[in-house]
């Protein structure tokens, strides 16, 4: 559907818009971008990744779009008074969401693999694309994170994959209702916990959401997830579980740091699974991605063998490096559950935890302040230190009714180490002065790529203490 047709991104250097831009230019459509992040000079590679696939970029100022014939891409944070937005409507260039342009690909496909829920999505999206592309199914995948497995030098940004096949991966979206657009063949439900909305707006988008897929994958440690389940007609649903009995079970289950290793049941059928991503909760996400390749036509066998080469997404627990027996991990977290599956995954081991989290905006601030806060109070040991820089501003009007202080005054006055410091850089540095051997320092954070630099930076500087 996309051969032959224009195509402009605004905000093209974004996570949600990058694969969604390579996508449409390995299936031969003309694609074009622009970025603020590029008119500022950063993350120079990402940009260079694209014009090797052909893509043409612009500044931001409205000379990238010329044409009605051109069909541009807007992605959330863009403002109307943007020049760009400015110059499609002079000269009546059709405009689509992100989310509007990814769902007809994705309804297009004859099978289609969707991945929701509140956590964990890029990490099952990812596990799925990996073990169909290794059994030879050739998908294609559209992931906001990158897929290590398909990363190269030249190629540093692998967040999708162009397959020929007849399936469709990905992840979707509920924090703006977009989920709403996706029929998928196969859904998969990895969890129903707070983050953009209210849960009872979540309940309502991700019922909807399963109810229209084929067969559904729904993971039944989550309470209201289960029972969304419990709604639909048995037979569409397999339902997986790391706690009890279900469709697909794990048991046996043996941590270690930076890996995991369980055994999965499925009637009759017992399976070893070696993971090299740690954490339980990458236990639950492997089994959703297992019940998704089922579904697909993949025996339990082959999933299980096929698993076992996932070597996770950057910025999912990644390691970074060690300097003087201190660990640094660039992580994703930014709401209540996702960090707190880090924080249990890292505390399961010995060492102090130094934690930098840059929040992603100050709206979910004020929507995850109370869950936010007794997430980190409840998973920080005593000696844990945590430390919250002002949240991701990428410009535009914003509410700054709760801010970092705010989530660190309700911290602290639980009794946890628990600092502000504005700016990012001196927050960093400050850590890294804490630092002392047997430490693990974690980045953690949403919508900045330029976490996983400020990550390598601490641990340079770690690494020059001698």
């Amino acid at each position: 559907m996309s051969a032959g047709k224009s195509y402009f991104f605004i905000g093209i250097g974004g996570s949600g818009m990058m694969p969604l831009a390579m996508i449409l230019a390995g299936q031969g459509a003309t694609v074009a971008g622009s970025d603020r992040s590029l008119d500022q000079a950063r993350l120079p590679a990402k940009f260079d990744q694209l014009r090797k696939l052909g893509i043409a970029l612009f500044p931001q100022d409205g000379s990238g779009i010329t044409s009605a014939d051109q069909i541009v891409i807007a992605s959330a944070a863009i403002e109307p008074t943007v020049p760009d937005m400015v110059a499609a409507a002079q000269v009546g260039a059709t405009q689509m969401s992100r989310a509007e342009l990814l769902s007809a690909l994705f309804n297009a496909a004859p099978q289609a693999i969707g991945v929701a829920g509140t956590s964990g999505k890029s990490t099952v999206t990812g596990m799925i694309g990996w073990m169909l592309h290794a059994l030879g199914r050739d998908p294609t995948v559209m992931n906001g994170a990158v897929m290590k497995n398909f990363a190269a030098p030249d190629v540093p940004f692998a967040s999708s994959l162009v397959g020929a096949g007849d399936l469709f991966v990905s992840e979707v979206d509920e924090s703006d209702g977009s989920i709403a657009l996706y029929q998928p063949a196969v859904a998969v439900l990895n969890n129903v916990s707070l983050d953009h909305k209210s849960l009872d707006e979540l309940r309502a988008l991700f019922a909807d959401f399963i109810g229209r897929a084929g067969h559904a994958i729904v993971n039944i440690d989550n309470p209201d997830a289960e029972a969304l389940a419990a709604a639909l007609p048995p037979e569409r649903v397999t339902t997986f579980s790391i706690e009890r009995a279900a469709d697909l079970q794990a048991i046996f289950i043996e941590e270690a740091p930076f890996g995991v290793d369980f055994i999965v049941t499925q009637d009759d059928l017992i399976v070893e699974v070696a993971l090299q991503v740690p954490g339980r909760h990458n236990v639950a996400n492997a089994l959703a991605a297992i019940g998704a390749v089922r579904a697909a036509g993949v025996s339990l066998h082959e999933a299980a063998a096929a698993l076992s080469g996932f070597t996770g997404l950057r910025r999912r627990f990644d390691l970074v490096g060690r300097a003087n027996d201190i660990a640094v991990i660039d992580d994703f977290g930014h709401n209540p559950d996702k960090i707190g599956a880090t924080l249990d995954t890292l505390h399961a081991f010995p060492g102090r935890l130094l934690i930098l989290f840059q929040p992603h905006g100050y709206g979910p601030l004020k929507v995850m302040r109370r869950e936010l806060v007794t997430s980190l109070v409840e998973r920080m040991g005593a000696e844990d230190v945590l430390v919250l820089p002002d949240p991701v501003y990428h410009g535009g009007t914003v509410n700054r009714e709760v801010t970092s202080a705010d989530i660190i005054a309700d911290i602290a006055a639980a009794g946890r180490q628990a600092h502000h410091i504005a700016a990012r850089d001196q927050a960093a540095a400050f850590l890294v002065d804490q630092a002392r051997p047997g430490d693990r320092i974690i980045v953690m954070g949403a919508r900045d790529d330029t976490l996983s630099q400020l990550a390598a930076d601490m641990l340079g500087t770690l690494a020059s203490r001698g």
